[in-house]
């Protein structure tokens, strides 16, 4: 496998699912990587400075050697195809495309069901939680179903489906979101938290995790 000349820059804050994924991955690939923690309540990530690696000011961002690229899934893509061609992507037309229906996922229904209401409880923001909480659920349903049939999102081996949308399941309970109806879902999890290289994200004592760690 390719290495980089030198580590991986991850810009990141520690908190956030989307930042997970990639350091996730890069554990995962056995990557050398550095990471620099950013406090987003001081508004760093909206200085010049940052804003000139990421026109949107969001975590996270990389840079490799010459190469500075922003969005999770997009540097997951990235990371991919640089250091572990069709390992974690496959490059057949409908391997690809599975792949990539969970990629959308993750950028939809998942950004705004579990990990919205995540947000709304580690952070005390005033919005209603119940329709995060509700896309959330129909979401879970509907992933239930489909990891009754095979053991990952995408098909018999882990792909980058699996990794852009674990840490946001993982972590639905700390938006009370309960994990509980949902077996094949917690099996999928299990199985992720299995793989060589796995690493966790830190848990917040907010929502249901919060009454598990009472």
């Amino acid at each position: 496998m390719t290495r980089p000349d030198q580590p991986i820059r991850l810009y990141r804050m520690a908190l956030s699912g989307h930042c997970h994924r990639v350091e996730l991955f890069l554990s995962l690939l056995g990557l050398p990587y550095e990471m620099v923690e950013m406090d987003l309540r001081t508004g760093c990530h909206k200085r010049p400075d940052f804003l000139a690696k990421n026109v949107f000011g969001q975590v996270p961002v990389i840079e490799d050697g010459d190469v500075t690229l922003a969005d999770s899934n997009a540097i997951l893509v990235y990371l991919e195809a640089r250091y572990a061609p069709g390992r974690w992507l496959p490059r057949d037309a409908v391997g690809a495309a599975r792949v990539q229906r969970w990629l959308s996922v993750a950028a939809g229904p998942l950004a705004f069901g579990a990990a919205a209401a995540r947000v709304i409880q580690l952070f005390g923001r005033p919005d209603d939680p119940k329709p995060a909480q509700l896309r959330a659920e129909q979401l879970l349903q509907v992933m239930e179903q489909e990891l009754a049939r095979r053991p990952f999102l995408a098909g018999e081996t882990p792909t980058l489906a699996d990794l852009a949308n674990y840490s946001y399941v993982a972590h639905a309970p700390e938006g009370n979101v309960s994990l509980q109806p949902y077996p094949a879902v917690r099996a999928w999890l299990a199985r992720i938290e299995a793989l060589p290289g796995f690493l966790p994200m830190v848990r917040s004592p907010v929502g249901l995790q919060a009454r598990a760690a009472a």
